[in-house]
């Protein structure tokens, strides 16, 4: 049976993670520094062609690679929370779900959705729970002009 600090840890986390999704989606990347990730965190984007380090190089890497010029619109959906906590620290497996606009070079949008997991480690700090490591594993792409024949 789970205590009720392990339930409350539970909650903490999820609410880490939604809120890490809504700020991806704003492009509110500033706000991960103090928000989300420990001053220490490892990023790992690479699964799909992405940034790997800390938080200020995966801020960079955010601002430029996922701008509104580039990707107007996603949104990242998490689900199938696996999270284990021990103490003050924690992991997960977190399944996302991600449909994404993307502008063309040429003109016009593309919609593409992504289906990725998580990797998480989570510390327990002075802020409440950050994310300390993340490392995304690629499950799936689906390019939607590839199977509507455009």
């Amino acid at each position: 049976m789970l205590s009720q600090q392990e339930i409350s840890d539970r909650f903490e986390i999820q609410d880490l993670l939604y809120h890490y999704a809504d700020l991806i989606d704003r492009k509110d990347f500033q706000r991960l520094r103090d928000e989300v990730f420990t001053a220490d965190a490892h990023i790992d984007y690479s699964a799909f062609g992405g940034g790997v380090g800390n938080v200020e190089e995966t801020i960079v890497y955010l601002t430029d690679a996922v701008s509104d010029a580039r990707f107007p619109h996603s949104q990242h959906l998490n689900a199938n929370l696996q999270v284990t906590v021990d103490s003050d620290t924690g992991r997960g497996r977190i399944m996302c779900f991600n449909p994404m606009e993307m502008n063309l070079p040429e003109g016009g949008t593309q919609i593409f959705l992504i289906g990725l997991w998580y990797l998480d480690e989570y510390r327990r700090t002075d802020a409440g729970w950050c994310i300390s490591r993340r490392v995304e594993e690629k499950s799936w792409v689906f390019n939607a002009p590839d199977f509507m024949g455009l």
